[in-house]
């Protein structure tokens, strides 16, 4: 376990936690050699148990011995960069949540074909970009019964910081992929679609006929504007979730776990 004290900012090794932007630790022109960063103990362990890999570890010096002992062990040959709590905040530009960061190689993408393979309930969501409601989302998805989440490029990357810092680790733990075709597209794979948007034609989410598909693909739109109206014109369902009080929706984020609730399968819900 090589700890490696530091007292500078420019120190080798730690610019994986500095400099890098997110989209640069993404590295979209070589993919092989992107990084995301995972952040608190409770997360990092759920990304080690579904067989990420690290690549080094920055920890206060308190979480060596402590909250982040285990990890470090599991961590054994990588580096643990650690020092002053005030130095890792100008490091990291921020004070770290549970004190302990860890950078992982970002996995290879996967295919919508792959992650739908033998999935009956999933969720598209299209250009949602806030980072806490991507890991919401991630989140509801995983405890809820989806089977696998699909993002257009236009989303926020679910291997951001935050994203997986709000997920609590869920976006280990459910299938995901890019979508780079239609929703629509879906059928190919025997999926009807179910758009949540408010329209004239819009059916409750209640409604039985929903809960009958086999295969149901529950799109999810933007935070402001919403699903494009081409989407929800392609849709097979539009889909409203009925409101008290004159409140006309719901966060993205809290929609979500309304729906995936009503429409999960008898079989997906647990004891």
């Amino acid at each position: 376990m090589p700890v490696i004290e530091i007292d500078s900012l420019s120190h080798p090794g730690v610019e994986i936690f500095s400099t890098l932007t997110e989209t640069q630790l993404r590295n979209r022109l070589e993919p092989d050699k992107g990084v995301f960063i995972a952040e608190s103990p409770k997360v990092i362990r759920v990304a080690l148990d579904a067989g990420y890999k690290p690549l080094a570890l920055l920890c206060e010096q308190k979480h060596i011995e402590g909250d982040a002992a285990d990890i470090i062990r599991r961590c054994a040959d990588l580096p643990v960069y650690t020092g002053e709590r005030k130095l890792l905040a100008q490091l990291t530009g921020y004070v770290l949540t549970r004190g302990v960061l860890c950078a992982m190689h970002r996995p290879a993408e996967r295919s919508v074909e792959e992650v739908c393979r033998n999935a009956r309930r999933i969720v598209v969501i299209d250009g949602v970009v806030d980072t806490t409601n991507i890991g919401a989302i991630f989140r509801s998805a995983a405890a809820l019964g989806m089977d696998a989440v699909l993002l257009t490029r236009n989303s926020c990357d679910p291997l951001n910081r935050r994203a997986v810092r709000v997920s609590m680790g869920s976006v280990f733990l459910i299938p995901w992929a890019w979508l780079d075709a239609s929703p629509s597209s879906l059928h190919s794979l025997g999926f009807r679609t179910a758009a949540m948007a408010l329209t004239d034609q819009s059916i409750p989410l209640d409604a039985p006929t929903l809960k009958t598909e086999p295969r149901l693909a529950i799109i999810m739109g933007t935070e402001g504007d919403g699903l494009p109206h081409k989407v929800i014109h392609e849709a097979d369902y539009v889909v409203r979730i009925p409101m008290a009080h004159h409140v006309d929706s719901l966060n993205v984020a809290a929609a979500s776990a309304v729906a995936f609730w009503e429409l999960r399968l008898p079989s997906q819900s647990r004891p």
